[in-house]
């Protein structure tokens, strides 16, 4: 995962950042709120106003672009300020380190324990520092909604099917229902991979077919876990919200995480909040589903040259090949 600067991410510019700009937006790490029935642009208060009545507000996100972590934090402040009983759901942090995300929130133990136990992020310093911070001050909830790497990593080499092969206790930290039958989301999904060598990479050795099932499966376990981890938190605490914050492709068009938690809470009102990289605020974006989009100045071309591209994607399918080496053990 790519670093990203350190500058502007403290909770200080967070809230000072978090209003809506005119076009064009004015540096990297400025965003504009924007309605997508009506295309106005709003501040984050008007945002949380107008999603007061929602269960759970998706916020999907581009992993190391700071303007989006930035509109992140202005919206978690703006909802919670809003109305309380909010919980903070992230794709970041895993269920089976569900007990130390507790033990930070509760004081008992500090950030660098914190970040080694409960495997942040390489850019959790930058990214998602301040919104655990807000949530510790403010003693919010924070779910580790997602399932463990490891699983996912076993789930791709061997299927569903490994997960059975778990005791229980470690069976737990995947949902207990993975939906990876055919349908649109799988289509997107297969469509993607298809067009991605180092996550096709992986299939090396296998049929081609059962490789994409796999892959998917994979895929559905994070969604299908992060899902009932937020059904599960409202089933306990009724009256309650949840924020979640997750990577794009899981939530666009409402698909992945968002339809697998309609499909365990079908009563629930759900609100989506996605980001657009655009060079001209002033042309409507393409919603994909969502309420809101942030618009954000689009990140710099990661290469310029095919050779840089090329000899990329062959370091990345190197460590993709050593990861799958690694045995799955129940």
């Amino acid at each position: 995962m790519r670093k990203i600067s350190a500058i502007a991410l403290s909770l200080g510019l967070m809230l000072a950042s978090g209003v809506s700009q005119s076009a064009p937006l004015p540096d990297f790490d400025s965003f504009t709120i924007q309605r997508t029935d009506n295309g106005a642009a709003v501040s984050p208060q008007q945002a949380a106003d107008a999603l007061q009545g929602y269960d759970v507000v998706f916020v999907g996100e581009l992993h190391d672009h700071i303007a989006n972590h930035l509109a992140e934090m202005a919206l978690l402040k703006a909802l919670q300020e809003h109305a309380p009983g909010i919980a903070l759901s992230m794709e970041q942090f895993e269920r089976d380190v569900q007990p130390a995300v507790d033990d930070y929130l509760a004081g008992r133990i500090g950030e660098e324990t914190l970040t080694r136990k409960g495997r942040a992020w390489d850019n959790y310093a930058e990214a998602y520092r301040p919104l655990v911070e807000y949530a510790k001050e403010h003693a919010l909830p924070i779910i580790a909604a997602n399932a463990p790497a490891s699983l996912v990593r076993c789930v791709g080499r061997e299927g569903v099917g490994f997960l059975s092969t778990l005791p229980a206790a470690k069976r737990g930290w995947a949902a207990a229902d993975i939906h990876a039958e055919d349908g649109p989301y799988k289509q997107k999904f297969l469509l993607f991979l298809s067009g991605d060598a180092a996550h096709g990479a992986a299939a090396d050795g296998q049929n081609a077919q059962a490789a994409a099932d796999n892959s998917f499966a994979a895929q559905v376990t994070r969604d299908d876990t992060m899902a009932e981890s937020i059904a599960r938190y409202l089933q306990a605490n009724p009256g309650h919200r949840v924020v979640h914050v997750t990577g794009v492709f899981h939530v666009e068009d409402r698909l992945g995480t968002i339809e697998r938690l309609k499909m365990r809470a079908p009563q629930l009102k759900i609100a989506l909040v996605l980001p657009v990289e655009t060079a001209d605020v002033a042309k409507p974006a393409a919603n994909r589903g969502a309420d809101f989009v942030l618009l954000l100045r689009p990140e710099p071309r990661p290469y310029v040259t095919d050779d840089e591209r090329k000899t990329a994607e062959a370091l990345e399918m190197g460590s993709i090949r050593a990861a799958a080496s690694t045995g799955c053990k129940s």
